[in-house]
């Protein structure tokens, strides 16, 4: 982690690897489908007006029916923007699928042989018949977590973190209040009156953003981990204002007993909330467990706002790279959240994970190749 900004953005680089065409024979279908019925997903991956701007720039998108009605985006408002309103199969036989959830099995083997899809990170991405069918019908699967910007940074994943970060404090303030069904407390202090104490415990964007978006509310928060250095970067992340101490049994005792709100995420080492202390927690404390909840899930037209902006340059880049396979070929930050390709597994960790083999994708894409 750095004091720079995070973008939200992925830079088009200045000169492609290799020499490609800026122009295709014929546009590009996107197809963006909706989330299975039986989650409680609502994120999607595509706005009314990112379609509009990928439209503009050459793209053919055709949407499933009723895919954004989740977020109070209706079919008309895409077709406004010259989205083709389709069926789920007639979106899956698309050049390029976007999906927020990973696809099943059955839906990659309606897929036209040879494409790609990409979403976000799930359990699918470990379905050994998911990963069967992409092998079986050749296609880029990518999970858009892993790919990095041109500044290798994880841009889908920090923006995902960011937003369920912020979200865990609205959780928060609403579990206090009466509305929530607590005492009716606000996490700000008042005149004559000290604030809420939160204590965030973890690294990373997720915690930070938690940690920010309590202090923007008025209460008062201290940010623990098992990492000094961690702790002395998040302090440049958060400002000096964020209290930090670290992970010590006494300095936890004393600090969670106290506590209105605990917010917990993954600590820099490997770190287990103690099940004892449970006894020390105030009777009306709030505690949230980043590994348990994805408070992202509570917002999700603001997900679908901030990740088609990235998707827009994202797309933007394939065309002047000279479509999906040249974007592949030519970025080495898309590799990086390949999971399949060319009816190869190259995703070790997925690999191992199913006990299949796997194959380098920087060998699969060398100029000999």
């Amino acid at each position: 982690m750095n004091d720079k900004e995070i973008k939200t953005t992925i830079d088009i680089e200045p000169q492609p690897e290799r020499a490609v065409s800026d122009k295709q024979e014929k546009p590009i279908r996107i197809g963006l489908v909706a989330n299975y019925s039986n989650t409680d997903e609502t994120r999607i991956l595509l706005t009314p007006e990112g379609c509009g701007l990928l439209t503009s720039a050459g793209y053919n998108i055709i949407m499933e029916e009723g895919a954004a009605t989740d977020i109070s985006f209706p079919d008309k408002a895409y077709s406004e923007f010259g989205v083709e309103i389709v069926t789920r199969d007639e979106a899956l036989k698309a050049d390029v699928v976007l999906s927020y959830q990973p696809l099943h099995a059955k839906d990659i083997k309606k897929m036209r042989k040879g494409a790609s899809v990409y979403s976000m990170m799930g359990d699918g991405m470990f379905d050994i018949h998911t990963i069967k069918a992409a092998l079986e019908m050749r296609i880029t699967l990518g999970c858009l977590d892993n790919m990095l910007s041109h500044n290798d940074e994880p841009v889908f994943a920090n923006i995902v973190d960011e937003i369920d970060g912020r979200a865990a404090i609205i959780y928060a303030q609403e579990f206090l209040s009466y509305v929530g069904g607590g005492k009716g407390v606000l996490l700000a202090s008042v005149a004559g009156l000290n604030p809420c104490e939160v204590i965030v415990i973890g690294d990373g964007i997720k915690a930070y953003s938690a940690a920010k978006a309590a202090m923007a509310a008025g209460a008062y928060v201290t940010l623990m981990n098992n990492d000094i250095s961690a702790l002395q970067m998040a302090r440049q992340y958060c400002g000096d204002y964020l209290n930090t101490a670290a992970i010590h049994p006494r300095v936890l005792f004393n600090k969670v007993k106290s506590a209105d709100v605990i917010i917990i995420g993954e600590c820099t080492n490997p770190f287990e909330f103690p099940k004892n202390l449970s006894v020390a927690l105030k009777e009306s404390v709030y505690v949230l467990d980043f590994k348990e909840t994805q408070p992202s899930l509570s917002v999700p037209r603001t997900v679908a706002m901030a990740l088609s902006n990235v998707l827009v340059n994202f797309f933007n880049e394939m065309l002047i790279k000279g479509g999906p396979e040249n974007m592949v070929i030519n970025t080495p930050g898309v590799q990086e959240g390949l999971i399949t390709y060319r009816g190869k597994l190259v995703d070790k960790l997925v690999a191992s994970y199913l006990s299949l083999p796997s194959v380098d994708i920087k060998v699969m894409t060398s100029p000999s190749n």
